[in-house]
């Protein structure tokens, strides 16, 4: 039997408890450790083997863990953590600010690259699954244009970074995509289409006791690459509210190409439904973690995208199974 692929979560919240899950169902990881910037003792893990590590003191777990999937926010988390992890561990994330990627996998690969490690970033459903069907209907249809479309759900990051503004106590972002927008993407019409005119951001936030409500707001819809450039509504709300009416995580969306060869129009859909946004993100990311992982072993450095990576790569399943069930 082939050694299990040794995992460390970084960050306990919703996907990192996701992850966990996702590990305990899939029988070529095991999870070494999970750390964190609580107060580690603290930590209630469902696995009991795993360590609980605090984050100065992750240098204890070089060459006990083969890959680190790293769980926190893309607003502060993420640029912050990816390339200190990047420098001494194998590292997957979701990072989806897309318009920072470049940047971001710019800092991913010198850090890599330099420890002779691997760095996946944003592995996650949009950047992530959406990208490669993008790629795809760009690739089969080039003579057409599409996008992608999210909600109605919760999104996590969106949701993170509006509890990140001073006086937040709690909140939650629904994306709403406008039907018109939708069906201007079937007919070809995409590229007419400006940001503001695909989605709505509706937001429920409770403050804290005190707190400005209008700067609040202001902070939020001001905000650079997440609210900025979106129609967004702010209501304030409860605690008691909050805890009663917002603490599911549904989401969804799709990717529409619609394109043109001289016989006609053709659309391509991808479409996704979800019961709980973490927990299908984080087993988005453990199967970028085994694609990851597979390339260190081959010898490759730096950084990657769900782009560069083979789908047979991201199966536990060995090639003569793939090619006789999926093909």
């Amino acid at each position: 039997m082939m050694n299990k692929i040794r995992a460390g979560i970084v960050g306990y919240g919703n996907i990192g408890r996701g992850a966990e899950k996702a590990i305990r169902a899939s029988s070529d990881f095991e999870l070494v450790a999970v750390v964190t910037r609580r107060a580690a003792d603290e930590l209630i893990l469902d696995t009991p083997s795993a360590l609980k590590v605090n984050a100065d003191d992750m240098l204890s777990l070089k060459g006990k863990v083969d890959i680190m999937i790293l769980c926190g926010g893309s607003a502060t988390d993420l640029p912050v953590q990816g390339p200190v992890f990047a420098e001494h561990f194998n590292t997957v994330d979701s990072y989806d600010t897309h318009v920072k990627i470049p940047e971001y996998y710019a800092v991913m690969d010198e850090a890599s690259k330099k420890a002779g490690l691997i760095s996946l970033i944003s592995a996650g459903w949009d950047p992530g699954l959406f990208s490669m069907n993008k790629c795809l209907g760009q690739a089969i249809l080039p003579r057409g244009s599409g996008c992608a479309f999210w909600g109605k759900g919760v999104s996590q990051g969106h949701s993170d970074a509006i509890r990140r503004v001073e006086g937040v106590e709690a909140a939650v972002q629904y994306t709403i995509p406008y039907e018109e927008a939708i069906e201007k993407a079937r007919k070809g019409e995409s590229a007419l289409l400006s940001t503001r005119d695909k989605h709505l951001r509706d937001c429920f936030v409770v403050a804290v006791e005190g707190a400005d409500k209008a700067e609040i707001e202001n902070n939020i819809k001001t905000m650079p690459h997440y609210f900025a450039d979106y129609n967004t509504v702010v209501h304030f709300i409860s605690k008691e509210e909050y805890e009663r009416d917002h603490k599911g995580m549904p989401h969804g969306g799709f990717v529409v190409h619609s394109g043109e060869t001289d016989a006609g129009r053709h659309t391509m859909e991808f479409s996704l439904n979800l019961d709980h946004n973490a927990e299908f993100t984080a087993s988005i990311l453990l199967a970028f973690a085994r694609a990851a992982y597979r390339y260190h072993t081959e010898g490759r450095t730096g950084a990657l995208t769900p782009l560069d990576i083979p789908l047979a790569y991201l199966s536990p399943l060995p090639d003569d199974v793939l090619r006789k069930e999926m093909l």
